[in-house]
């Protein structure tokens, strides 16, 4: 393989650009990380929020075109960002783009899952919502003892949360495009509503299951990892 693919990441709710630096902690032969950023945080940190999911598909859209230009790219995503993989893919079918080689993604379920819109957080007494963050895992102990610091971040992660909470599936034709979904064995999701990924993907899906909770992730950085270069050299090797 002469050339490195890109990767391109899309983060999982209150995160930034920064937030899978812990994950790829070393650089890939075969990949190159190119984590793309969401309004109103990280170096966007003085843009509105937007939890308007078409309008957050555009905008990230619009990130990648230079990459799209170029081909050879995946797509990973956690949690929201795996939601948001799947709808960016949509939207570069619709707009004529090379398909990314891969998509990646871990803690979510399939779009069409309607447990997603029976949940609330987001409109959760501040108590009750930080609770909820805790339950989910992945905020460093630092940060919930620092009142200050979550003052700042719960508005992000409320909006991040009404983004998938207020998401109501439009049924498109399955992607031409290789799917893998890993999730956490201890994660708050049905193994049906996993199962709907395949409903999305013409290939056969490839499920893994960890163990762990919903940021099983960073428990299993040296298997995500290899997981990614395995398939994405397997497949190009194909080309």
């Amino acid at each position: 393989m002469s050339e490195k693919i890109n990767l391109v990441c899309l983060p999982f709710a209150g995160g930034n650009k920064y937030s899978y630096r812990p994950l790829f902690t070393e650089n890939s032969a075969v990949f190159n990380v190119i984590t793309l950023e969401y309004p109103g945080r990280g170096t966007r940190i003085f843009e509105e929020l937007t939890s308007d999911i078409d309008a957050l598909v555009n905008d990230l859209f619009n990130q990648l075109k230079p990459i799209l230009s170029k081909g050879n790219y995946a797509i990973y995503g956690h949690s929201l960002g795996g939601l948001l993989a799947y709808l960016l893919a949509v939207k570069i079918r619709e707009n004529s783009y090379e398909l990314p080689k891969h998509i990646f993604i871990t803690g979510a379920s399939g779009p069409s899952a309607t447990s997603r819109q029976t949940k609330r957080f987001h409109l959760y007494p501040h108590k009750e919502f930080i609770d909820e963050v805790i339950i989910l895992g992945g905020m460093p102990d630092e940060i919930l003892q620092d009142n200050a610091m979550l003052e700042f971040l719960e508005p992000i992660l409320r909006n991040d949360f009404k983004v998938s909470e207020t998401y109501i599936h439009k049924a498109a034709e399955p992607l031409n495009i290789p799917f893998t979904v890993i999730t956490g064995t201890d994660e708050d999701l049905k193994a049906e509503e996993v199962l709907l990924w395949q409903n999305e993907s013409i290939p056969a899906v490839d499920f893994i299951q960890l163990e762990g909770d919903h940021f099983f992730i960073m428990q299993h950085r040296a298997f995500i990892i290899n997981a990614i270069a395995e398939k994405l050299t397997k497949q190009l090797e194909t080309f």
